[in-house]
């Protein structure tokens, strides 16, 4: 979709609930991305709930995405965003945030669904930014940081998708679409909250 190659294989970088317990981290998500940088480089693990793997396993969303699969498929989606944008920030000697991170994963759900869902019915699913960001939760063990940075990557997502619909869904322009999407990716955290925050006020 946005045109860019790490060289890598995800599944070479996954771990399971006991090497998720050797990072001693705070809290158990179903998705996390471990990152330590150190003067050797960048060390990246991700873990991804092995129940949600297994249940996409026997419902394979490549072949039937159904809202019963939804969940899973989005805890997944995260993860592999977050995967794949960390490495090629990294690749490219390019610094990344957290709060960059989750801007960049609630788009790729957005665009993903969206671009699944046009190709196999003909016409844009239109609840599609509803469902992902007003219909939400937040889960209740979020530091006070946690939870700031989810509510700003909603927000900003939200507010980039609904110009994404104004502009290029209601038109059926999904040549531009990708067009303005692969732009969006190219940018740093600044950048995406610069085009946001223009396409709020166009």
């Amino acid at each position: 979709m946005y045109r860019v190659s790490t060289s890598l294989d995800v599944a070479d970088f996954m771990v399971d609930e006991a090497g998720r317990r050797a990072f001693s981290a705070e809290r158990a998500p179903g998705e996390q991305l471990f990152v330590r940088e150190d003067r050797d480089g960048l060390s990246v693990s991700l873990f991804i709930d092995e129940a949600a793997l297994a249940r996409l396993a026997r419902r394979d969303p490549r072949r039937c995405l159904e809202d019963e699969s939804l969940p899973d498929f989005l805890l997944a989606l995260e993860g592999v965003s977050h995967f794949v944008y960390l490495a090629w920030r990294a690749k490219h000697e390019r610094p990344v945030s957290a709060v960059e991170l989750e801007v960049q994963a609630e788009v790729d759900k957005f665009a993903v669904l969206l671009l699944v869902g046009w190709d196999r019915t003909g016409d844009p699913p239109t609840d599609l930014r509803e469902r992902l960001f007003r219909r939400i939760r937040y889960l209740p063990d979020l530091s006070s940081d946690e939870r700031a940075r989810y509510l700003l990557a909603n927000e900003a997502a939200n507010d980039y998708c609904r110009a994404l619909e104004e502009r290029y869904v209601r038109r059926r322009a999904a040549a531009e679409l990708l067009v303005e999407l692969r732009r969006f990716y190219q940018q740093d955290l600044a950048g995406k909250l610069d085009r946001v925050n223009a396409l709020r006020a166009a």
